[in-house]
């Protein structure tokens, strides 16, 4: 899945207020930690406060916080702010990218369903569960990258 820059930096924004529910956290601070170019998350917060995602408060101890709880809000909800959503196999317009044939239908079928599943997947993953398997992937030493959100999944199902 290519997502473009804007979505990465949501996501990044989104699991980093996530982690720190009591807190307003500024933009610089984000864009600090995470070695972002400020300029273009602040675009990304705006947008995130446009969606009703996050809230900001300015002045002294300003910053951002999500308007709603972390386990409510899944990568697809904030995905779906940034990226156009075009039907897997078509073009812009939805026609056929492979034609009209039997294989090509075939084919179109199957990135229909891996489009799906896909949807399902990040539709399923709230910023909660992943930033509490981010936690505990930090301080499991041993543990494979991507292990402990690989268990935390598992748990769900």
């Amino acid at each position: 899945m290519k997502l473009q820059t804007s979505t990465l930096y949501a996501l990044i924004a989104m699991l980093e207020l996530t982690a720190r529910p009591d807190e307003s956290v500024s933009a610089s601070e984000i864009a600090q930690r995470h070695n972002l170019p400020l300029s273009h998350l602040a675009k990304v917060l705006r947008e995130l406060g446009k969606a009703r995602f996050v809230e900001a408060s300015r002045g002294i101890g300003g910053g951002y916080r999500l308007a709603s709880p972390g386990r409510k809000v899944t990568l697809h909800d904030v995905i779906s702010v940034f990226e156009p959503t075009p039907r897997a196999g078509t073009n812009g317009a939805g026609q056929p990218i492979l034609g009209s044939t039997a294989e090509s239908a075939a084919l179109d079928a199957f990135f229909q369903e891996l489009g799906s599943l896909q949807t399902a997947l990040l539709a399923s993953m709230t910023f909660h569960t992943l930033a509490r398997a981010g936690a505990r992937g930090s301080r499991e030493e041993d543990s494979a990258p991507g292990a402990s959100l690989t268990a935390s999944l598992r748990a769900r199902a």
